[in-house]
């Protein structure tokens, strides 16, 4: 077993020196372009450089062609905002994904989030052949004994050593059956992740439900649990996530304010419309961290403005996150 710890830390990757600190940790979530265009990606990660403690690259995300995660992520290591690639098990077998992870490790790339990823049906090739080699389970335990026992997934020898990552994993708290969510939960916990980030959460009771029992069963001690959320964009988006979208629950309440933002204005003023939805979503989001950080157990949030990234900066001010704390020299 090689010893790939920095200075006691995992990885030394600067979500884990915040978490680690004990500080209430942000990240939030950058969307490669379709395209090479790398000077979007330098645009975006203005726009979230000093309000997150790290950036997710998502990687084909709603499974369309997008930049590489991991050259993305390479381009925020260069422009000093740091990454968390994500890396889904749809597109890869595990020769590429330990491949890919080495290359990673190779440009400066500290922290992964391993998913299975959606469905090539939702993308734009949806004739194309899934992977699934493996499983999200199975792709972090890959990842943690590629770092803690420097072992590829055969089990060869990595010489030289494994490269240390800040693993993380994803949990949709409101999946059916309810009840047993926790042990999912603790099933990734038990295979290697260091830290979870969660679905968007727009039912703040249901979630606390789900922290509670989290919490009895001790898994907050063994992880850190980025609760996920997002501003809604307009009363549609709302009610399409509330009637629509599989294994989410959005609370009448925030569809109303969505719709209640816009009385008054004229469908033929769409600007204004936009607007009046857009401050709305982000007060919304504002107040559910507010309350997610008076639950036990939360160690942080997870922004998911998707496509949306000017929004984190008003969001992180409105909340009162600021400035992000600067852990061992950061």
């Amino acid at each position: 077993m090689t010893d790939v710890s920095t200075n006691g830390y995992k990885s030394g990757s600067n979500l884990e020196r915040v978490l680690a600190a004990g500080h209430f940790a942000v990240t939030g979530e950058l969307g490669p372009p379709k395209s090479h265009d790398a000077d979007v990606i330098r645009r975006k990660t203005q726009m979230l450089k000093g309000y997150v403690d790290a950036a997710n690259i998502t990687d084909n995300q709603t499974a369309i062609v997008r930049m590489s995660s991991i050259a993305a992520g390479a381009i925020l290591v260069q422009e000093g905002l740091e990454p968390v690639i994500q890396m889904t098990c749809r597109d890869r077998n595990r020769l590429a994904m330990q491949s890919d992870l080495l290359g990673a490790a190779a440009l400066g790339i500290k922290n992964v989030l391993c998913l299975t990823g959606d469905h090539q049906s939702f993308g734009n090739h949806p004739t194309a052949k899934n992977v699934h080699d493996l499983d999200s389970l199975q792709l972090v335990r890959m990842v943690k004994d590629l770092r803690d026992e420097s072992k590829f997934q055969c089990g060869e020898e990595i010489k030289g050593g494994g490269p240390g990552f800040f693993i993380g994993a994803a949990a949709n708290p409101f999946g059916d059956p309810f009840e047993w969510r926790p042990y999912r939960l603790a099933k990734k916990v038990a295979a290697g992740a260091d830290f979870i980030q969660t679905q968007l959460i727009y039912d703040i009771p249901r979630f606390k439900e789900f922290m509670k029992r989290v919490v009895d069963m001790g898994l907050h001690e063994k992880v850190a649990i980025l609760a996920g959320v997002g501003p809604l964009k307009s009363s549609g988006m709302a009610r399409y996530m509330r009637d629509k979208v599989p294994g989410m629950i959005v609370a009448d309440e925030y569809v109303d304010r969505m719709v209640a933002a816009v009385a008054g204005i004229p469908k033929e003023d769409k600007a204004a419309r936009r607007d009046a939805w857009r401050a709305e979503g982000i007060k919304i989001c504002i107040e559910q961290i507010q309350q997610l950080m008076e639950i036990e157990g939360v160690a942080g949030v997870h922004i998911m403005a998707i496509e949306w990234e000017a929004a984190i900066q008003p969001i992180v001010e409105g909340a009162g996150l600021l400035p992000r704390p600067e852990v061992n020299g950061r």
